[in-house]
């Protein structure tokens, strides 16, 4: 039994949701917060057997797509201001960050 933690962006969230909900998966849904972009991501815990990693690994794929944003960078406020760029910036934001663990015992009380 492996369980995954998906980082996405909140975006993302209510598709890969509904697609995990009509492929019978159960997941848990945790908001968080990215620490790059002070943005909100929703993160996944999804417990499933070894043979169904591909089908879960594939939805996240299908469901969690990266895009272009551009962001007023944060002023560096005492740090080292030779490398701030005082205007937006394009950056590559979304898609899926993918965590897959071990589980040695799993209980369902």
């Amino acid at each position: 039994m492996k369980l995954i933690i998906a980082v996405i962006q909140d975006k993302d969230s209510t598709r890969l949701s509904d697609a995990l909900v009509k492929a019978d998966f159960r997941a848990t849904k945790l908001a968080s917060t990215g620490g790059f972009l002070k943005a909100g991501n929703t993160t996944f815990l999804i417990g499933v057997e070894d043979a169904q990693m591909d089908e879960v690994m594939g939805l996240i794929q299908k469901n969690c797509r990266s895009r272009e944003q551009v962001v007023a960078p944060i002023s560096p406020m005492g740090g080292n201001a030779d490398s701030y760029v005082p205007y937006p910036v394009e950056v590559q934001v979304g898609g899926a960050t993918v965590f897959v663990l071990p589980v040695e015992q799993f209980e369902q009380f």
